[in-house]
């Protein structure tokens, strides 16, 4: 009995070692690292998950060629997010232009580990009825389609981050920091190719609750603040389940802030958990669009 005592006592003692010394060797290797080389090697691990860094706003943002794109949009993703712990207010945005429906839609709260916004511009190949918005796949628009695009969010008053690019899926993610949806405020401006498709995008505003005083038109450029959804959201359909993900979100951001405890810039955190935790590494990446795989059986299913 007491040499099984000792010899588990070894075994803890030895992976303790073995753990505080992985530890200080990563820790080193961060630390001896340029700036230049941490940007480089974060943007190449990034990379296959369609995302890289910006360090002037100390964000992850989605690539033009992200893989995501090829999956498209359904009313479906929005409706599952909950159970992967994504809690997020969305306001999507149809209307008919150029003899197609196009779909601009808006997502802003927590994903997983990280408060996040975004804007995504779809369209598909038909008019559609509305009886067919939440069936149809919209898919992601062409590079002659990418609309100039801008969005600040804030978080209780204080900006968390900035972002702007001639884009289709305009994103920001800030890691490791917990948030409730309702607590954001995203600041938008889109700039549109011509007059007639801005008009049939105010007008589709106007039409979910939006007031003509909420918008501000200069000439082909709209700008207005997303705080307060004017559609149903998937949150409050599966209302337990959400609260459940935020329990394990908010325990999770704490978890990350105290593993990550030897930095206190992200770039840094990320790749240390790289070296140190690899798959919790890959597991941060994988943000919102990357579970659209997951779902196009079951998307197809319900079509």
């Amino acid at each position: 009995m007491y040499f099984l005592i000792g010899f588990l006592l070894i075994i803890c003692i030895f992976f303790f070692i073995v753990h505080f010394y992985r530890k200080k060797c990563n820790i080193e290797k961060i630390c001896c690292m340029s700036d230049c080389e941490k940007l480089g090697l974060l943007n190449q691990l990034a990379n296959p998950f369609g995302f890289s860094y910006l360090p002037a706003q100390d964000i992850m943002t989605s690539r033009l060629d992200a893989w995501q794109k090829d999956f498209g949009y359904r009313t479906l993703y929005d409706r599952t997010a909950p159970f992967f712990n994504m809690v997020f207010d969305c306001e999507p945005v149809y209307f008919h232009y150029n003899n197609q429906t196009w779909l601009i839609e808006f997502w802003k709260g927590q994903y997983g580990i990280n408060i996040g916004a975004e804007i995504g511009v779809y369209k598909t190949d038909t008019l559609l009825t509305p009886e067919e918005y939440s069936l149809a796949t919209f898919y992601g628009v062409s590079d002659i389609d990418f609309l100039p695009m801008s969005m600040k969010l804030y978080f209780k008053g204080k900006r968390l981050f900035s972002v702007r690019q001639l884009h289709w899926w305009l994103t920001g993610f800030r890691m490791g920091d917990y948030c409730e949806p309702e607590d954001l405020e995203m600041e938008i401006s889109i700039i549109f190719p011509n007059a007639k498709m801005l008009q049939c995008f105010t007008q589709s505003l106007l039409d979910l609750g939006y007031q003509t005083c909420d918008l501000c038109i200069n000439h082909l450029k709209v700008s207005f603040t997303f705080c307060r959804s004017h559609t149903r959201q998937p949150q409050y359909t599966h209302y337990d389940c959400s609260r459940f993900s935020q329990w394990k979100n908010k325990i999770l951001c704490n978890l990350y802030q105290w593993i990550t405890r030897p930095f206190d810039c992200t770039i840094d955190q990320i790749l240390y958990l790289y070296y140190f935790l690899p798959m919790v590494f890959r597991r941060i990446l994988r943000f919102r669009k990357n579970y659209h795989q997951t779902y196009d059986k079951e998307a197809k299913h319900h079509s």
